[in-house]
């Protein structure tokens, strides 16, 4: 079964214009009275004053505090403890006394060294004994009768055997003659030679020669 629709009549359609008509009146007065109603936004400059930033003010530097200066340290000397000088009992009894302070060991006093051996004496070497039997040197027959005098000096170097070892001129006469007739003769000669206690050594001797012609 179907059903048709039938179109609307001419009043229905008068009567939904007027509702829309009216719809849109009301709409037009809203609008109108919004714009009436809402505040006007004025548009007004902006100024911005740019005030000085604050100075802050830097914290004072703080400055170094002086170093005081140490004083020195003078050390006292400690004092030293007093030692009781030792009492010395004059008492007869051999006993010590009560609380008597013992006096100190005495030390004993070192012994003197012992004195060095005293070196043997020594004895020079002798030509002048008369038991030597030293003849006495030539005179020169040619000094002679040219009238040479003069004084000579040998040194002789005496062996513990008592003989010479050597013969030389210590001091010259002045004549060649003279000097060689002094040492022919001393090298000949005897001697008593030289001690160093109870021991015969070696030693030197001077041996003086005078040369003088008899007025």
């Amino acid at each position: 079964m179907s059903y048709a629709l039938s179109p609307p009549s001419t009043s229905r359609r008068s009567g939904l214009l007027t509702i829309v008509i009216g719809l849109h009146a009301g709409a037009l007065l809203l609008a109108l009275a919004a714009k009436t109603v809402a505040p006007q936004i004025m548009e007004m400059p902006l100024i911005v004053d740019l005030l000085p930033a604050p100075q802050i003010e830097a914290p004072p530097e703080a400055k170094p505090l002086p170093m005081a200066k140490p004083e020195p340290v003078v050390r006292k000397p400690l004092p030293q403890p007093k030692t009781p000088a030792p009492v010395l009992e004059t008492t007869a009894s051999t006993a010590p006394a009560d609380n008597a302070p013992v006096a100190p060991p005495q030390l004993a006093e070192p012994t003197p060294p012992a004195p060095a051996p005293t070196a043997p004496a020594i004895s020079q070497a002798r030509f002048d004994a008369d038991y030597l039997r030293n003849p006495p040197p030539p005179y020169p027959p040619l000094s002679r009768r040219m009238g040479e005098e003069g004084r000579v000096i040998l040194r002789v170097s005496v062996n513990p055997q008592g003989t010479a070892d050597s013969v030389e001129v210590r001091t010259s006469s002045g004549s060649s003659r003279l000097d060689d007739s002094a040492l022919r003769t001393v090298r000949n000669w005897r001697f008593i030679p030289a001690k160093r206690g109870d021991v015969a050594v070696q030693s030197f001797v001077l041996v003086p020669i005078i040369f003088k012609l008899e007025q």
